[in-house]
């Protein structure tokens, strides 16, 4: 007899870390990167993660992006334990569920932004007119569709990071990852960014974006805040900028 859909267990949040620890050798010294962090992510959440330069937001964020482990604790990525998979593994649930967004916008300057985007695709063994049609897709997503045949060089700053949104988006990830996305940006091109952020979320899309700027956490629904390795504090924007 099958469950109804009131008796059905509720999802498991997308992240929840336990006691993520992360220590350095440098030189005969530790360093302690991160610090005994608990952190729970349900599907659908837009969380800014808030610090200073040192405070182990990065850190934080290489691990739930599985491109490292913790040296203790535990990470569940949609219900499975990553935290404890091989390079492999790791490698694997990185192409398939995580988009990753970086300050620089390290696309390709020699090739269309169709091409940069349909370079995931390539990697994940999709090609031809299937890698060219999602790639598509994923440029009209972030309203660069008009855009799609003009070199990173023909375009504008702003266009060139939401052609990399569109890249981090077109696998159809889980979860993105924003690690500074509007560090080399303006203000008003970076409120473009944040608002672009902001439908992806609002269309069901789970993202995580690291700053150390309150006024661009503003534009989430969330916000943890990071000192010296420790998670200090966690709580929700009632009205998001922008919102």
């Amino acid at each position: 007899m099958s469950l109804s859909t009131a008796e059905q267990p509720p999802a498991p949040p997308i992240i929840r870390a336990e006691g993520l620890r992360k220590d350095y050798r440098i030189g005969r010294g530790i360093v302690h990167a991160l610090q005994d962090v608990d952190l729970e992510v349900q599907r659908g959440d837009f969380v800014a993660v808030l610090g200073p330069s040192g405070s182990g937001k990065s850190t934080l964020m290489a691990l739930l992006g599985c491109l490292d482990t913790p040296t203790q604790g535990r990470y569940w990525l949609e219900g499975v334990l990553v935290s404890r998979l091989s390079r492999d593994q790791r490698a694997l649930v990185r192409n398939r569920k995580i988009g990753f967004v970086f300050q620089s916008f390290n696309l390709l300057p020699r090739v269309s932004s169709l091409r940069n985007v349909v370079l995931p695709l390539l990697y994940a063994g999709v090609t031809g007119k299937r890698a060219e049609r999602m790639a598509h897709v994923a440029l009209e997503r972030i309203g660069l569709a008009d855009r799609a045949h003009h070199r990173p060089t023909e375009l504008s700053g702003g266009q060139q990071q939401r052609v990399a949104i569109a890249r981090a988006l077109v696998n159809q990830p889980s979860l993105l990852l924003a690690d500074e996305p509007t560090g080399n940006l303006d203000v008003g091109t970076s409120h473009e960014i944040l608002h672009t952020l902001q439908t992806l979320n609002e269309a069901g899309m789970t993202i995580l974006l690291v700053t150390h700027e309150p006024d661009i956490a503003a534009f989430c629904r969330r916000t943890v805040t990071f000192r010296d390795g420790r998670l200090i504090a966690d709580w929700q924007t009632l009205t998001p900028t922008g919102a």
